[in-house]
């Protein structure tokens, strides 16, 4: 009888089934889970931490990713929200959605420090104009040569409603132009080709051969040359200085996984992480890395002058550069 009581204690763990792993819902902007990007590797790496699944979703670009959850509220099923940058987070600050990330932050490395105790960077780099070296042998040098150059030399720009590089270039000509920024759209409105919905889609028309020049990053140019040993596509260095990026993740502060999420942005400033940034997301790791960068980060545009707005700048006054943008260039 007891080994009969035995044996049927074995056959019904057996058939218990196994405890279900935890699921980290991770939101984030489409280039970061592409083919390309870091997305599967940082997944792959994050899981071999936890008994748990990482579920990316990707709604487009970073204001695509504000813009989701302000229709979301209290119900968004995120966890973790990946993508965001510091034009967006006073606003994004304000949903109420976000809890104190609780990660020591001594070990972040971003241009000027960082103490927001909200949200965590995780890459930055400067924007810039993207151009091809092929069709376009004298780049401008300045923002004043873009807006009032050749118009038949055109540029392919994101939507700053749904993209925080097409917000980046909005901030970018509102810090150089000020007052007369709306004037300076205009001037520039018979240079643009089209406003893509997001960077992969302008980029994407961009290396396609659609315009010679695309808005993008200083650091663009290291995929090409890393990854197609080319150097035909570099970015222009701009005299009256670039805007800087930096992109960052935030703990949803209702997340019923809120343990998981805080563990995975402690590994975000790891180099499990951290080894995919430079030449997955092509952008400049924030955090700690095991590996050099290549040698042609070296090569790249090295800005001397930096450009930014205060998150809290941005919130004020976004809708109305926004709704300037869109009266200068109808």
């Amino acid at each position: 009888m007891k080994r009969f009581s035995l044996a049927l204690a074995a056959l019904v763990l057996a058939a218990a089934p196994a405890a279900a792993k935890e699921t980290l819902t991770v939101y984030t902007y489409d280039s970061f889970v592409s083919d390309w990007g870091p997305g599967a590797a940082i997944k792959a790496e994050f899981e071999k931490t936890c008994d748990c699944d990482v579920k990316w979703v990707a709604p487009g670009d970073g204001v695509a990713l504000l813009n989701r959850l302000k229709l979301e509220g209290k119900e968004t099923s995120a966890d973790v929200v990946l993508g965001l940058d510091t034009s967006v987070t006073a606003e994004a600050k304000d949903l109420g959605l976000f809890g104190a990330h609780g990660v020591d932050a001594s070990r972040v490395k971003v241009p000027g420090g960082w103490s927001d105790t909200t949200f965590l960077p995780y890459d930055y780099a400067h924007f810039a104009v993207v151009y091809d070296t092929e069709k376009m042998t004298t780049p401008p040098r300045s923002l004043d040569e873009l807006v009032t150059g050749d118009a038949a030399q055109k540029i392919i720009l994101e939507d700053p409603r749904s993209s925080t590089p097409g917000l980046g270039f909005l901030l970018w000509m509102k810090a150089v132009y000020g007052e007369q920024a709306g004037a300076m759209w205009a001037r520039l409105k018979p240079r643009i080709l089209t406003v893509a919905p997001g960077w992969s889609e302008a980029y994407g028309l961009f290396t396609k051969g659609e315009a010679p020049m695309v808005f993008s990053y200083v650091t663009s140019p290291a995929y090409h040359m890393v990854e197609e040993k080319t150097d035909r596509y570099q970015a222009a260095a701009f005299a009256e200085g670039h805007y800087l990026q930096v992109e960052v993740a935030g703990l949803v502060e209702a997340s019923p996984e809120k343990a998981l999420a805080r563990k995975f942005l402690t590994f975000m400033l790891t180099p499990g992480f951290q080894n995919e940034i430079a030449t997955k997301n092509w952008m400049m790791p924030a955090g700690e890395t095991s590996v050099p960068l290549p040698e042609v980060f070296g090569k790249l545009v090295q800005p001397e002058k930096t450009l930014m707005f205060t998150p809290e700048e941005v919130r004020d006054h976004r809708r109305d550069w926004i709704g300037e943008w869109l009266n200068a260039t109808r």
